[in-house]
C-alpha cells in the first residue's frame, strides 16, 4: 500500500446495484489495497457492506427517505464534494462514475484534478441538443475520460471530441464462479426438459423488456420453457401486465434485485438482453463466465465487441423479438453446436482480466496523486 501523497475520492451519488456499481465496488476495492487515503462520497449506504473497510464513506446520515430523485441526490453529493475539497486545499484527486458533467465544472471551479468514467453510449442520451452541446462544451475539461469499449470510444470522441482513454470493466472470475456455486433451492428452474431463459437487467426503457416478453411468448407456444427476470425499476408493473395479460403468469418469475444473481444465472441455458443501448455490459460477460449462451440485441455499444461479431453468441436487431424467439427455439434444437460457440467465447475473457484492467485505473489516477 502506498502512502499517497493526495486523497483519491470516488464520486458516485446514487449507488443502487447496476452494472456500474459493480464497476464501483471492483474498482474501489482494488484501489483500497493499493492507497491509504480512499472515499467514496455517495447519498446511499446500502451496499456499504461489499467496500472494502479500508475506504472511508463520505455520505449524509441525517436523512433516512430511501426513494429520492437522483437529482436531488446529486445535489447533496456535490454540496460534500465541495466540502472535501475545501477541507484538503485541493490535495485530492476525482474518479467521477455519475453526474460527471457537475463533477468536473466544481473540479475545475476549485483546480482539483478530475478523472470521468462514461457507462453508457450516448446513443441513449445525446438526442437533447441542448443536453448534447454542454456535454460537448465540458467534458474537454477533465483530466481524462475513461470509456469501456472500442464502439464507445469511437462514438464518444467522434460526437463529444472526447480523446477519450479505453478500459475494459475488470472481469472477477472467481468471484462470480463462487457465488454462483451458493446453494439455492429454486423450484422453477427443476425441470431438466425445461428450456431455461435468464433476464437481469433494470425495469427501465433502456432494457426494453416488453421485446423480450413478446419473443418468449412466441416461444412458449413452441416448446417447453420458463423465463426469469431479474431486477426492479420504473417499468415494473408495465412487465407485470403484460405478463398478465398474455397469460404467462406459470411460465415466468420475476425476482426483485439479487445481490447473488450468479446462483440463478448458473441454473439457466440461455441469457437474453434487449437493450436499446448499453456501455460494455457486465452481465454478458458474467453470463459467458457462466458458459450460458447469450442472445443479444445489436445495441450500441458493448454486444458487438464482447461477442467478437455473434461468433460467441447471437447478435439481432433492437426490438426484433420475432428474431430472437426463431434463435432461442434453434438453441433448444441444436444445442451442442451453439455450446462450441459459448467455450470459445469463454475462452476470450481474457481481455477483461480483473488485474490488467484494475491496474489501467490505477495507472491513470496515480498521477496526480503524488
Amino acid at each position: 500500500m502506498e502512502d499517497n501523497k493526495n486523497k483519491l475520492i470516488l464520486f458516485m451519488p446514487s449507488i443502487e446495484g447496476g452494472g456500474v456499481e459493480k464497476n464501483l465496488i471492483l474498482i474501489g476495492n482494488y484501489f483500497s489495497k493499493k492507497l491509504k487515503k480512499v472515499s467514496i462520497i455517495t447519498y446511499d449506504k446500502g451496499f456499504i457492506s461489499s467496500f472494502s473497510r479500508r475506504i472511508n464513506f463520505i455520505s449524509f446520515t441525517i436523512f433516512k427517505r430511501k426513494k429520492v430523485s437522483k437529482y436531488i441526490k446529486y445535489l447533496f453529493c456535490l454540496l460534500l464534494l465541495i466540502k472535501e475539497i475545501k477541507k484538503n486545499k485541493k490535495k485530492l484527486i476525482v474518479l467521477s462514475f455519475q453526474a460527471n458533467i457537475y463533477a468536473i465544472i466544481i473540479c475545475k471551479i476549485f483546480r482539483v484534478s478530475v478523472v470521468t468514467r462514461s457507462n453508457s453510449s450516448p446513443s441513449g442520451w445525446s438526442k437533447n441538443y441542448l443536453k448534447k452541446l454542454i456535454f460537448r462544451k465540458i467534458i474537454s475539461f477533465a483530466d481524462n475520460v475513461i470509456v469501456n469499449s472500442k464502439e464507445f470510444k469511437k462514438e464518444l470522441d467522434a460526437k463529444f471530441n472526447a480523446n477519450s482513454k479505453l478500459i475494459y470493466n475488470p472481469l472477477n472470475i472467481n468471484e462470480i464462479v463462487k457465488k454462483s456455486n451458493n446453494k439455492i433451492n429454486f423450484n422453477f428452474f427443476n425441470n431438466s426438459k425445461t428450456l431455461k431463459i435468464i433476464n437481469i437487467a433494470r425495469f427501465t426503457e433502456q432494457k426494453d423488456h416488453l421485446t423480450l416478453l413478446k419473443s418468449f411468448n412466441l416461444v412458449n407456444k413452441v416448446i417447453k420453457s420458463k423465463l426469469l427476470i431479474i431486477g426492479y425499476g420504473s417499468n415494473h408493473n408495465e412487465i407485470i401486465n403484460y405478463i398478465k395479460k398474455n397469460k404467462l403468469g406459470n411460465n415466468v418469475k420475476i425476482l426483485n434485485f439479487q445481490k447473488n444473481p450468479y446462483k440463478y444465472l448458473r441454473l439457466a441455458d440461455i441469457f437474453v438482453l434487449t437493450s436499446k443501448y448499453e456501455g460494455l455490459p457486465n452481465v454478458l460477460l458474467e453470463a459467458l463466465t457462466l458458459k450460458k449462451y447469450i442472445i443479444s440485441t445489436d445495441c450500441p455499444t458493448g454486444p458487438k465487441e464482447i461477442l467478437n461479431n455473434g461468433e460467441y453468441g447471437t447478435l439481432v436487431k433492437i426490438g426484433d423479438y420475432k428474431t430472437i424467439s426463431q434463435n432461442i427455439i434453434n438453441y433448444k434444437k441444436n444445442n451442442s453446436y451453439f455450446a462450441k460457440k459459448v467455450m470459445k467465447g469463454f475462452k476470450s475473457l481474457n481481455r477483461f482480466d480483473f488485474d490488467k484492467n484494475c491496474g489501467e485505473y490505477y495507472n491513470v489516477v496515480k498521477k496526480y496523486l503524488y
